[in-house]
């Protein structure tokens, strides 16, 4: 176990690995369509229940992390972190179709189960690779480019607006590749379009309410680091 001191030495480090980990947990957990509220479908649109996945309990914090990250250490480290983070989840991946391919033990009787829900399905895999990617990388690139337009003020600006841009292409991409139509080259059943609206709005006004919520607590973290690398 490392020496607390040795943890602030290599703050970058440890900010990228909650960032990793936050990533392949809310990946796993993304495997699991939740829906909350009775149905209700007034004049036909199906405004509930309102769809989502395992992965909207974390996964915005993804992004509150990829903004401290862009913010203190600029779009070149920021970006090794998202490249680390997709060779890890495309890792996990990986790893889970090889067990998935072995063979079960006979005196294990939850092969199935296993299987429906880690087993490699390509469209879930793909959506999550692509919609994390296209999504991280506009979010760091937006709030880089934001500061040197405008200059170090006003970072809440920053924030919101590289959130808007890499949370909507993220949703947009992931939901439309994994439960869409534009997923079918890949295979699986899609949902409807009117549910896969429904899924999208939901997942994006989400992750933008925990990520707006939780502004005042990105500031801190945000000047902390700053002050702690520049001491």
């Amino acid at each position: 176990m490392l020496p607390v001191s040795e943890l602030r030495n290599n703050r970058f480090a440890v900010i990228m690995a909650l960032f990793c980990a936050l990533l392949l947990i809310s990946n796993v957990a993304a495997t699991k369509l939740i829906a909350f509220g009775p149905e209700w479908s007034p004049g036909g649109v199906p405004l509930l229940p309102l769809i989502t996945d395992g992965g909207a309990f974390l996964f915005p914090l993804t992004y509150i992390l990829g903004d401290v990250l862009a913010e203190v250490y600029g779009f070149a480290r920021t970006r090794l972190a998202i490249f680390l983070g997709f060779a890890l989840a495309a890792l996990m991946s990986l790893t889970f179709l090889v067990v998935d391919l072995a063979p079960a033990s006979a005196d294990w009787p939850l092969d199935s189960a296993w299987h429906d829900v880690l087993g490699f399905v390509p469209r879930i895999v793909v959506a999550s690779l692509l919609g994390y990617l296209a999504g991280q990388l506009l979010n760091a690139f937006v709030l880089v480019r934001v500061k040197a337009r405008f200059g170090p003020q006003r970072l809440w600006i920053r924030l919101l607006s590289s959130s808007v841009v890499g949370e909507a292409a993220d949703t947009i991409v992931f939901c439309s590749v994994a439960y869409g139509a534009l997923g079918a080259v890949f295979g699986g059943e899609s949902i409807s379009f009117a549910a896969l609206l429904n899924y999208i709005a939901v997942g994006f006004v989400w992750k933008m309410l925990v990520e707006t919520a939780l502004l005042p607590l990105t500031y801190r973290v945000i000047g902390a680091v700053k002050q702690a690398e520049e001491a």
